[in-house]
């Protein structure tokens, strides 16, 4: 059975922690790049290339990814 259909297959709870986990996955890369940007030697260089949002989206996936986990989590605990 590929990939796919195993997740079909998962409970409403365990398709919603999935999806919050990779939200979370996507908040810890928006912060990596927004550390990177901070630490830069030469911002003026790195502002040319436009703007992008880092902090915001970090905290709009990670409350996004929260609110997810939290919402799954009493299902999943109790499938153990």
């Amino acid at each position: 059975m590929n990939l796919w259909g195993q997740f079909l297959l998962l409970s409403d709870a365990a398709q919603l922690a999935v999806f919050g986990g990779g939200f979370w996955v996507l908040a810890g890369f928006c912060g990596l790049m927004e550390r990177r940007r901070n630490k830069g030697r030469n911002l003026a260089r790195l502002e040319r290339v436009g703007f992008m949002p880092w902090t915001t989206l970090f905290v709009l996936f990670a409350v996004i990814g929260g609110g997810m986990l939290a919402m799954s989590l009493p299902v999943v605990l109790g499938n153990l």
